[in-house]
């Protein structure tokens, strides 16, 4: 057992903090603290990134990627508004809308991440 300097409470030997006071029990002094007690502030997310990335994700799904129907061979037709399909039976493509939109996410999110405000 090893005795906290500053409470005087007996505690056991895998502590590195006493459960008491907080203070460290190897005698190193504790960092100092900011006014009043506070947490520093967490890094803010860019919301200018994620804005971006809601437009994408808008766009995304008012020009959905158009593919041939089953009947035909399969062949991307690209891009195209969604009231006016390249062909009369395109289909949209489900799977690639999927993939583009898991894309733009992550895309948004990793941005937003990296270029993030710090405090």
């Amino acid at each position: 057992m090893q005795t906290c300097p500053v409470c005087q409470r007996s505690m056991p030997e895998i502590n590195r903090f006493c459960t008491q006071c907080g203070q460290r029990l190897d005698g190193t002094p504790t960092p100092p603290r900011r006014p009043g007690g506070a947490a520093p502030a967490p890094d803010q997310l860019n919301i200018n990134v994620l804005y971006g990335m809601v437009a994408a994700l808008v766009l995304a799904g008012l020009f959905p990627p158009w593919e041939t129907p089953p009947t035909h061979t399969p062949e991307f037709l690209g891009m195209h508004f969604i009231l006016s399909p390249p062909t009369p039976d395109a289909i949209i493509s489900r799977m690639l809308l999927t993939i583009e939109l898991v894309t733009i996410t992550i895309a948004g999110l990793y941005g937003a991440f990296l270029l993030r405000r710090q405090p």
